[in-house]
């Protein structure tokens, strides 16, 4: 297990990424829409993990209605896990709460779901399990 991305929810990206890449210097990897998801994300490189900015385009968007109610700033952290549907039992067995009782698959074959905050603390917790071809090796 690893932390593949920290999430970090702003208003809009052109006026959020300017710390993250002009202050900090982190580089631009790529700008993305997912529109099953209603946001556009950019990916900032850090390590072996990722920085995530995220904006809705959405305003009736979940990632929106969490912007408006809790403001800028962490949205999630995301860990990386070789077997998704096996960690979400053993959640079950323990009783944390989830948002996704079973995995949700993306375009790209990553396997993902979210853990409710209520059992983590209070922090957005996301799992992901990356198709076969994309699992790293370090």
């Amino acid at each position: 297990m690893k932390i593949n991305h920290i999430a970090i929810v702003l208003p809009d990206l052109e006026s959020g990424a300017k710390f993250w890449l002009e202050a900090i210097g982190l580089p631009l990897e790529k700008v993305e829409d997912i529109p099953d998801q209603q946001v556009q994300v950019a990916f900032l490189p850090v390590g072996e993990s990722h920085i995530e900015l995220l904006t809705p385009t959405d305003d009736a968007s979940g990632v929106a209605r969490y912007l408006e109610k809790r403001g800028p700033g962490l949205h999630h952290i995301c860990l990386e896990v070789d077997d998704i549907a096996a960690t979400l039992e053993q959640l079950k067995r323990a009783d944390i709460p989830l948002i996704d009782e079973e995995p949700r698959t993306t375009a790209g074959g990553k396997k993902l779901a979210f853990i409710h905050p209520k059992g983590t603390g209070g922090v957005l917790v996301e799992l992901y399990e990356l198709p076969d071809a994309a699992v790293r090796t370090d």
